[in-house]
């Protein structure tokens, strides 16, 4: 059984059990759990719910892991023969989330 769940404007593919990695939900503390009911599609063993746009009376349960930074990004900026150069870094900031279940 998958599903596919729309979180903080980003589709995922999620299963029971899975981890994955969202943009930071600044408002869940680590060990809570959070609903997602933006449901997309549910597949149940071959049957499978389409939602306009979403699935009725359908969510995502998910376990907050930790709050996490992502690897650092560089951004090099040169033009050429001007001696101009630039370089900036950024870490992301990310929530682990493990999926509890999902209702159909």
């Amino acid at each position: 059984m998958y599903a596919i769940v729309e979180i903080l404007g980003q589709q995922f593919k999620v299963e029971v059990g899975e981890k994955l990695c969202v943009h930071r939900i600044s408002e869940a503390e680590r060990g809570s759990n959070v609903e997602f009911d933006r449901v997309l599609l549910i597949d149940n063993g071959g049957t499978v719910s389409v939602g306009t746009p979403v699935v009725s009376g359908s969510k995502v349960v998910a376990e907050v892991v930790s709050h996490v930074r992502g690897k650092k990004v560089l951004i090099f900026k040169k033009k050429r023969r001007k001696g101009y150069r630039k370089l900036n870094g950024h870490r992301q900031n990310f929530t682990e989330l493990i999926i509890k279940e999902i209702v159909s």
